[in-house]
């Protein structure tokens, strides 16, 4: 199964957060999904450490090295995750959170998330 791990779902994973479902932890771990984050929801975690939103265990150089050395795979945002944007309705105003459905929804990727949101989507495969 292909995965592409939200926001919040990733700095959860890799900080060890009990907020994160054992349903995802599990389908994280497992070796035989291929995992994805955006490259999105490493620019809303820049954006959010520099306005002070956003408090990271490490600093976010460590934290980008540790992903890097991961079996995460960064995805970037192609023409076609943009084409995909202007398709959707708008249950998210989040431009973070449009993107990375938009690359779920055109890379045919379960979403590891917790927003309630996300589901609204179809086609649209959410695990939590």
């Amino acid at each position: 199964m292909n995965i592409i791990l939200d926001t919040h779902t990733l700095i959860w994973f890799f900080e060890g957060d009990a907020n994160l479902s054992a349903k995802a932890l599990q389908a994280i771990e497992n070796t035989e999904n291929k995992k994805y984050v955006s490259i999105a929801s490493l620019w809303e975690m820049a954006i959010k450490i520099s306005l002070g939103k956003l408090y990271l265990q490490k600093p976010l150089d460590i934290f980008l090295s540790d992903l890097i050395k991961s079996d995460i795979e960064v995805l970037q945002i192609s023409i076609a995750h943009v084409l995909q944007v202007s398709q959707l309705e708008f249950f998210h105003k989040d431009p973070f959170d449009r993107i990375i459905v938009a690359q779920a929804i055109t890379e045919q990727f379960w979403i590891v998330t917790k927003d309630p949101n996300f589901p609204l989507y179809h086609p649209f495969n959410v695990l939590w």
